[in-house]
């Protein structure tokens, strides 16, 4: 049996006066999952988070959300929270109580505990008594969450919410996703973050022109994608060029250095190679073989970015 849908699009259709925003968009994502939406700017992935947040409607497809079809009228569905272009926040009022504000707003009556607890959950309960305006970009992207997690949402839609982390804030936030999306939330999670993505997401969906280039699982799109640059350390750096030249699908001429395909690197000298994912597995298996050890082995640009540059680029150019 198929895992119901918490989001099924079909032929959205939104144009501002002579502008196509969305041009027949289709959509499926999985109840639990964390969907990656990624376009340049202008694709329409803005226009796409306000459909499924009731900030705006179609003017044509139909558009079902945890399972109900959405009408004509501006208002969130049933069971989904989140934001776009960042939260909206009262500076002059705390972080708890912009969170009381905006429970009332939605005509929620949340207790203090529960204010307390999604405070404690995105990593803010040590400022929850200060007041926004003195917040960061990262600290108010992790309060908008707090206030959607408020809600208990099934559906979760967050526009670029790892915006302004460091590196421990954005490890939080990825917790928090995580075990939301273990538990059954669905997420849709838009991020220009590439790394983001390819952490949290199952499945991606790329716009280009306000049209879907891709929409499926991360795996395909590696394996669909045009031959990436791969970094290799190997314990004989040497010996692992050799092989790489006499491996099938291996290209070493088009991103090697002078020094022959061997680069410095911080531990060593590394190797850097072209090729398709198949083809790499056949010199790793070679290397093992010839008892090289592999130390390192990742792309210079993630699959996601490669693909996402490929696949966006044809369609500005038309071809």
């Amino acid at each position: 049996m198929d895992t119901p849908l918490a989001i099924r699009a079909r032929g959205i259709t939104k144009c501002f006066g002579d502008v196509v925003a969305l041009d027949g968009v289709d959509l499926d994502v999985a109840r639990g999952q964390i969907h990656g939406l990624v376009g340049p700017n202008g694709a329409g992935k803005t226009t796409l988070l306000g459909l499924l947040l009731g900030l705006a409607v179609a003017d044509s497809g139909r558009l079902d959300i945890l399972g109900t079809p959405v009408g004509r009228a501006l208002s969130a569905p049933d069971g989904v929270a989140g934001f776009v272009d960042g939260p909206g926040l009262y500076p002059s009022l705390s972080a708890r109580r912009n969170l009381a504000a905006l429970a009332a707003l939605h005509g929620r009556d949340v207790r203090a505990a529960g204010i307390d607890d999604v405070l404690d959950q995105v990593g803010l309960t040590d400022v929850a008594d200060d007041r926004t305006r003195g917040f960061s970009l990262g600290m108010r992207q992790r309060l908008g969450l707090a206030a959607a997690l408020l809600t208990e949402p099934r559906l979760l839609v967050l526009d670029e919410p790892a915006n302004g982390l460091d590196p421990a804030g954005k490890r939080h936030v990825h917790g928090v996703l995580s075990r939301l999306a273990a538990g059954g939330t669905s997420i849709v999670l838009s991020s220009h973050r590439m790394d983001d993505l390819e952490a949290l997401c199952s499945e991606v969906t790329i716009l280009s022109t306000g049209r879907v280039v891709f929409s499926g699982p991360l795996g395909k799109l590696a394996a669909e994608n045009r031959e990436l640059d791969y970094r290799l350390r190997t314990s004989d750096p040497r010996a692992a060029l050799r092989l790489a030249a006499d491996t099938d699908g291996i290209r070493t001429g088009d991103t090697a250095d002078a020094a022959h395909g061997v680069e410095a690197g911080q531990d060593g000298a590394v190797l850097v190679v072209r090729a398709r994912v198949p083809a790499v597995d056949e010199l790793v298996r070679r290397l093992v073989l010839a008892g090289i050890a592999v130390r390192e082995l990742a792309p210079v640009v993630s699959p996601l970015e490669a693909a996402f540059l490929a696949l966006t680029e044809v369609r500005e150019d038309g071809r």
